[in-house]
């Protein structure tokens, strides 16, 4: 037994020399999803705190993004986030793509399916209310050309 749990703890130690890529991508300020649509102060502050995180370079690594396991599961969430929508690269998506990324975005607030209710255990902060849900969702779908696709 106390080899194992020496074999175990050897492990845990090891693994902590093996940590996520933190480094901030360089990104044009001006390519940013809230420099190009201005959004109300209100629907600023929503996405900064319920979005930006994940689907940024804003994000903010808290002290457990050091802990492995666990910072190698948050680093491949904020991986996809990326990859799935990058608001700090919006300019860089055509606008087809763009309009399809709208509309996904208030689909997904719609039906509470983001933020994932993973990231709100430890980031409750990002939590919406039904009324802050209503007032991004409308937002979203006056920018130009967001309704007009339906």
């Amino acid at each position: 037994m106390k080899k194992i749990g020496l074999a175990l703890i050897a492990v845990l130690v090891i693994i902590q020399f093996f940590g996520i890529d933190k480094e901030t991508p360089m990104s044009d300020p001006k390519s940013d999803f809230i420099a190009i649509h201005t959004p109300p102060t209100s629907v600023a502050n929503m996405l900064k705190t319920s979005c930006y995180d994940c689907h940024s370079y804003e994000t903010k690594y808290p002290w457990y993004t050091n802990v492995a396991p666990l910072s190698w599961w948050i680093g491949h969430h904020i991986e996809e986030g990326r990859e799935e929508l990058n608001l700090s690269e919006w300019s860089k998506y055509p606008q087809a793509k763009a309009l399809h990324k709208l509309e996904e975005m208030y689909e997904e607030v719609e039906h509470d399916e983001m933020p994932l209710s993973s990231y709100l255990w430890v980031h409750s902060e990002a939590a919406l209310t039904d009324e802050q849900k209503e007032e991004m969702v409308a937002w979203i779908k006056s920018i130009p050309s967001v309704e007009d696709e339906h």
